[in-house]
């Protein structure tokens, strides 16, 4: 008569789960590794600079290699926060990884060590290889890839333990409970594996502290690096050439509620770059480099450039060429600078250049026309802006504003040189990406009020909002309800050529649904194309339409 083995307690509990049972909190040792890599990079990028922190690193590289119609989705879909969305993909990339990972490192330790050595060695690639990236960048990610396997292989650890107790070692048809048993333990094994819960808790505890500690830690070294005390304490020169007083209607903004103000504050003032962060430059280290076809090229510091005796301040309106029709990255400020082309005649810029080849302090190259730079009056080397020096996220200490041009072409940002060049010679970052050498400012209008598909009680409401034609000036804005004939609006003062307009039409609106729609004539007598066009390769076009109901 075959006799049954009884399986022993030990061996049956709770502390020995089928090896699957342990894959979720394998996944978990993962997750928490990756946080310890994460934390441990951070706390060496403390050290090393933020460019070099393995998220900034990697993500700097997936916009430099991403498809510009996966860019234009991102800013269409995310705008001013697509960068923010890049962060939170990159991290929900490197989650899913690590606890792949976890899973598969459960059973082959070799698997995982070299899935985190492949991550690390990932993302020192990109810190090297970015615009403004060098060999010491690579630290962050190499010990933090170090840090994460340490973390690993020890949360993994109580995973695995040898179990307890005695199995049987008679054939399994002489003790079927034996086949039982294998099959918990794991396939084929005699020894039985098991799990430390306790072991393991004490272990993610100290693997979720150590992540958190050297991350903060991290993050209050990187404080260092803030110049936002430096930018306070800069004083700006008065301007030997103010901008033009406002006169009496120039804002209607106050009268006409949702309707742009004339001025953008800086806190709301859009931002389209590729900086995951943002530069930063303090004062007393800013170098602008002349280089290229100079007849007498020089380094200026700040101090020479805010020392000169032909400031200027001028109201301009920027706009991004993201822009879709009735989009909202364009803002007008009061800046603060110095005049682009009396500086660049002053360094004897050669005949022969057709391209000023911008630089950022972050890798970026704007390629801006020569010509325009010369010729454009209010072009200028810009270090204010509202009244105080640029904002950080806005080029603090120094950038340049061609009017008339897309910011792509014309605002360098943290702007650290200026090469006299050719078209011929040198692809800047967006045109060697497909988008057009020269890009002017399209003639565009937008309704601020009332907003899209608003429902409103019947009666007398303002239709406004705002229209721009840099360089050219706003002449006159109509409006069309529905097929009816385009009726003029009340343009708000000319302030500047350069600066937008307010506009408002007073209508009376009986209950129904109304298709509401705008256009711009500049002071030249160019109107505004009603064609469809999408922002690449050199700006969007089309009347910004609408449809309301009044009930």
């Amino acid at each position: 008569m075959t006799t049954t083995e009884q399986i022993p307690a030990a061996a049956t509990g709770p502390d020995v789960p089928p090896r699957s049972g342990c894959r979720p909190l394998a996944a978990a040792a993962g997750l928490l590794s990756a946080g310890v890599a994460l934390g441990v990079a951070e706390l060496a990028a403390g050290l090393t600079g933020p460019q070099s922190s393995p998220v900034v690193a990697v993500g700097d590289t997936v916009i430099t290699l991403v498809p510009e119609p996966v860019k234009a989705f991102a800013i269409r879909t995310f705008g001013e926060h697509d960068k923010t969305a890049l962060v939170v993909g990159t991290l929900v990339v490197i989650a899913v990884h690590a606890a792949v990972l976890g899973v598969l490192a459960l059973r082959r330790r070799a698997v995982g060590v070299a899935g985190i050595a492949l991550f690390g060695l990932v993302g020192a690639l990109a810190a090297v290889t970015g615009p403004a990236g060098g060999p010491l960048d690579a630290l962050p990610v190499l010990v933090g890839a170090l840090g994460g396997t340490v973390a690993l292989l020890a949360l993994l650890a109580p995973l695995t333990v040898p179990a307890t107790g005695t199995t049987d070692t008679r054939p399994d048809d002489e003790a079927p409970s034996v086949g039982r048993l294998r099959t918990a333990l794991g396939s084929g094994d005699r020894k039985g594996v098991g799990l430390d819960r306790r072991r393991f808790l004490l272990t993610s505890g100290a693997a979720a502290g150590a992540a958190v500690a050297t991350g903060g830690a991290g993050r209050l070294l990187l404080r260092r690096f803030d110049v936002g005390g430096a930018r306070a304490d800069l004083v700006l020169p008065a301007p030997a050439s103010p901008a033009a007083p406002l006169p009496v209607g120039a804002d209607l903004a106050p009268q006409v509620q949702g309707l742009t103000p004339l001025f953008t504050p800086n806190r709301e003032f859009y931002r389209v770059d590729t900086a995951i962060t943002v530069p930063q430059i303090r004062p007393a280290d800013h170098r602008l480099t002349l280089t290229g076809m100079f007849d007498s090229p020089r380094t200026y510091t700040l101090d020479d450039l805010l020392g000169r005796d032909d400031v200027i301040e001028r109201d301009i309106t920027l706009t991004c060429v993201s822009n879709t029709v009735g989009g909202r990255l364009a803002g007008t400020a009061r800046w603060l600078g110095i005049p682009l082309g009396a500086f660049l005649r002053e360094n004897g810029i050669r005949s022969g250049s057709d391209q000023l080849v911008c630089r950022s302090s972050d890798g970026m190259t704007i390629g801006a026309p020569t010509r325009a730079a010369l010729e454009v009056e209010d072009a200028m080397i810009a270090f204010g802006m509202n009244g105080e020096p640029l904002p950080v996220e806005h080029g603090f200490p120094v950038r340049m504003l061609i009017p008339g041009l897309y910011g792509y072409v014309s605002a360098c940002k943290w702007m650290t040189g200026i090469e006299a060049s050719t078209y011929g010679a040198f692809d800047a970052y967006w045109t060697a990406r497909g988008w057009a050498a020269q890009a002017p400012i399209e003639i565009a209008s937008r309704i601020d009020t009332p907003a899209p598909l608003r429902r409103f009680p019947a009666g007398r409401r303002p239709i406004a909002g705002v229209a721009w034609a840099q360089t050219r000036g706003v002449g006159a804005v109509e409006v069309r309800v529905d097929d009816g004939p385009w009726v003029p609006a009340r343009l708000s003062s000319q302030v500047d050529a350069d600066l937008w307009r307010q506009w408002v039409l007073p209508y009376d609106f009986a209950p129904g649904s109304y298709q509401l729609t705008v256009r711009a004539t500049s002071a030249e007598g160019e109107v505004q194309t009603g064609e469809r066009a999408e922002p690449f390769p050199d700006g969007s076009s089309g009347l910004h339409s609408i449809r309301v109901t009044a009930t």
